[in-house]
């Protein structure tokens, strides 16, 4: 039986992977990541390459562990990722860099329905992501899982414009995109079209995953990475969506028929150097367990109210550094298992 199979983004939570910080760095700066990650800096040399301040990546690795351990708790088993060096170069024709981390699985990788999908990511410094988890997909591959992997993209300097204007900076000559740009709905898969997903991409996912789903290209919603602290579904019916991104003219049509939750106000979590690669709206990206049950940021304490008036159980946590290193709790799981079989839900 696939150990891979996961149809929706809410429901019973049975077997997750939980990324590692260990040896994280920023890389070396290069057009994809001022495209992607520091589009809106004058001046590239403010973003100091080099391994992260130390007490970040321990604090971070504790937390990590916490959260492992609310998830075990829960009855969830948890699998982690093999070690990688960060510094080591990684050369193609076209460019050269070194690594960046293993901290955030749903960035670069996909499941859905019993097929794990390996996506073209966007920054060079992730080419080589997937060897962090070689070890555990061969696992998932002999229990009868399909993995593929999307044609390795070429990443030349022509398809990023890290001048032009925000959704603008990634070019669509190629298959592009992070895996965290996409949310399942059952047979409704939401695809953001951003600096981080070009519409080549999602014309590559839906060949991928065929007639038995709809791959909703979504331009418009939010023109930077990544959609997981932008609209966060809770259960059949209902999602949350951040009000400065979300409204009635930019709604995927799919979700227009869900009750809408608006978040309000976060808490700024801060940041450490002089940069953040995350948003204060990272605060409302949390782990759906099941219908109705999520892990949750325990600094967020008016979202957590609102979540709760509307039935949602919220599991307090903590990713202290989730601006600084760009991914909260959605980022650093992966979900390969949930019960559930494949519904449409509009």
């Amino acid at each position: 039986m696939s150990l891979v199979d996961v149809y929706t983004e809410w429901d019973p939570l049975e077997e997750i992977v939980v990324g590692t910080i260990g040896g994280a760095r920023v890389p070396v700066t290069d057009r994809s990541l001022l495209a992607a990650e520091y589009g809106d800096i004058d001046n590239p040399e403010e973003i100091v390459p080099g391994p992260y301040p130390a007490h970040v990546v321990e604090q971070t690795e504790a937390e990590l562990e916490e959260l492992v351990d609310i998830l075990t708790g829960l009855g969830v088993k948890v699998r982690r990722p093999g070690g990688r060096d960060h510094k080591a170069v990684v050369s193609t024709p076209d460019w050269s860099t070194d690594g960046f981390h293993d901290y955030c699985p749903r960035d670069g990788f996909l499941a859905v329905g019993k097929t794990l999908i390996e996506s073209p990511m966007v920054l060079r410094s992730r080419w080589l992501e997937g060897f962090a988890y070689k070890d555990l997909f061969i696992e998932y591959l002999e229990s009868g899982a399909r993995w593929i992997s999307a044609p390795k993209p070429q990443l030349a300097d022509d398809m990023y414009e890290p001048a032009a204007a925000p959704g603008e900076r990634l070019k669509n000559l190629e298959p592009v995109f992070d895996a965290a740009n996409v949310l399942k709905f059952g047979t409704d898969v939401l695809y953001q079209v951003s600096d981080s997903g070009n519409m080549l991409g999602a014309r590559w996912l839906q060949a991928a995953l065929g007639d038995e789903y709809t791959v909703h290209p979504c331009p418009g919603i939010y023109t930077s990475t990544h959609i997981d602290s932008t609209i966060a579904p809770l259960r059949p019916g209902l999602v949350l969506v951040n009000p400065s991104r979300v409204n009635d003219g930019n709604m995927p049509e799919f979700l227009r028929g869900w009750d809408r939750i608006e978040c309000p106000e976060l808490v700024d979590q801060g940041f450490v150097g002089p940069h953040p690669r995350g948003s204060v709206w990272i605060g409302m990206n949390f782990l759906t367990v099941g219908p109705s049950k999520v892990v949750i940021d325990k600094r967020q304490v008016d979202l957590i109210r609102v979540l709760e008036r509307h039935g949602v159980e919220c599991i307090p946590a903590q990713l202290t550094h989730a601006r600084s290193l760009g991914g909260g709790f959605h980022c650093v799981t992966l979900d390969v298992r949930r019960t559930g079989e494949l519904a449409t839900y509009r």
